[in-house]
């Protein structure tokens, strides 16, 4: 058993009833009528493997929208005094900030505020801190600067090296520890890839229990305890990771391609009607791959703004979703551009892990596409999209083909399996960035686990 496998069925969805309760925020009750469908004899295999995905969303989906409307207010005036209730029923309106009704009232995510602060508009009104000013005017420290000499480097020497090291660190929250249990953890490898060798375990937590081999298609290192007391489990490596550089323009594409990646891939990669429509009017009079990849990634470079949003394990019909409100975080984008290039024949693929630069370690998700004879590129929408709100167009450009070499290849594969594999739900089922826990029971949300991601080293290296 997996219960992971159940979202593939997730898109099934409710009983017109059920989905009236869920979107008014009435979950409870929803719940309760799902219990009984899930009781119910009749109800077939494929619906309750729906259901208990559905059931497990509507249990979570309080956490992921903790603040009213009326509190999200208090918290923007704390830093902002005369920021308006009709400010930030315009963000909401505009769908910046996502939002849900709990019991009938409107609830934000709890990510909002961070969501603003993505405005330069909303951050220009926060008061000043004169030390984050001062560390982020030298050039190694600011990002921009950094990703823009990546590039020139790239460019002229055809890519760039680096051996990076990092140090995660999971633990279950105290107020949440069963002694006695037998918890299972699971923390994220160096994966195998096109820019990614040499991994290295430094060094570790006890005995692990298994260590994924590196060609898998998501890569973690997995403990199996029997625990009285609560403790960390930790893992440090090394790797070394090459960015390569290619001009898409300069590629003429073969007049056959692969279908391999075409297809669609339950619950989220689905062509759906909008998802058709829109393929074809952004590629419509275009037949060579790279243009038509190309648009997609325009359109969503340029029109899509950065938004947190809650847990994909929440979400339904990502790329859809992202497409209809032009909202979306790192990961929802490179959906959203994958999607559209299956549909429109073109190979892509899923790939995340981190930002591994030399400041801080974070999550990240982009995507790959292929295009005979070249083979795969790469495909960046949220860091594109960030360059052309910056007015950087030479590096919008880079990010389609392209990536830099601060990364941490994870997971080459959208839904991958652990090896071994989870039994329980996961915090992410679909994606391996930080780490999982369960017990004989369950498996744990992101809020009852400590994570912590270090970064050790960056050195660049030559070829």
């Amino acid at each position: 058993m997996n219960q992971n496998h159940y979202f593939k069925q997730s898109g099934i969805g409710l009983p017109e009833y059920v989905q009236h309760l869920k979107e008014a925020g009435y979950f409870s009750r929803a719940i309760r009528i799902i219990d009984r469908m899930l009781e119910d004899p009749t109800t077939p295999n494929c619906m309750k493997e729906n259901l208990q995905a559905q059931r497990e969303m509507m249990v979570r989906l309080p956490r992921q929208f903790p603040y009213s409307k009326e509190r999200a207010l208090e918290i923007i005036q704390e830093q902002i005094p005369d920021y308006t209730v009709e400010e930030l029923e315009e963000q909401m309106d505009n769908g910046r900030i996502t939002w849900i009704f709990i019991e009938g009232k409107e609830h934000v995510a709890s990510s909002f505020f961070g969501t603003l602060c993505k405005s330069a508009a909303f951050t220009a009104r926060l008061p000043k801190n004169p030390a984050e000013e001062e560390n982020t005017s030298h050039e190694l420290l600011d990002r921009a600067s950094r990703l823009n000499r990546c590039m020139k480097i790239m460019q002229e020497k055809g890519s760039m090296a680096a051996r990076i090291r990092i140090r995660h660190t999971v633990q279950v929250r105290d107020e949440f520890f069963v002694p006695g249990e037998t918890y299972r953890v699971f923390i994220p490898l160096p994966a195998d890839c096109i820019q990614q060798s040499e991994m290295e375990i430094i060094d570790c937590y006890g005995e692990p229990t298994h260590i994924c081999a590196g060609e898998a298609d998501t890569c973690s290192i997995h403990w199996e305890e029997t625990m009285t007391e609560n403790h960390p489990f930790w893992v440090e490596y090394s790797y070394k990771h090459v960015a390569p550089y290619v001009d898409p323009s300069k590629i003429k594409a073969d007049p056959v391609q692969p279908e391999f990646f075409t297809g669609e891939l339950a619950p989220h990669i689905v062509f759906t009607p909008y998802i058709k429509a829109l393929c074809a009017e952004l590629t419509d009079g275009l037949t060579d791959p790279i243009a038509k990849a190309r648009a997609i990634y325009d359109y969503i470079t340029k029109n899509v703004k950065y938004s947190f949003v809650p847990d994909y394990f929440c979400m339904p019909d990502i790329p859809d979703t992202c497409l209809r409100t032009l909202r979306g975080d790192c990961g929802v984008q490179a959906l959203a551009f994958i999607t559209l290039c299956r549909c429109a024949g073109i190979p892509a693929k899923w790939q995340s892990g981190l930002v591994a630069d030399p400041d801080s370690a974070g999550m990240h998700d982009w995507a790959m596409f292929y295009v005979a004879p070249y083979g795969w590129m790469f495909a960046d929408c949220s860091f594109g999209g960030s360059a052309f709100r910056a007015g950087a167009e030479e590096r919008r450009n880079h990010y389609f083909g392209n990536l830099d070499v601060y990364r941490n290849v994870t997971t080459n594969t959208f839904m991958a399996d652990f090896e071994p594999s989870s039994k329980f739900f996961r915090y992410d089922p679909y994606d391996n960035q930080r780490g999982e826990v369960e017990d004989s029971k369950r498996g744990y949300p992101r809020w009852e686990v400590r994570f912590d991601t270090e970064m050790v080293s960056v050195e660049e290296i030559e070829e």
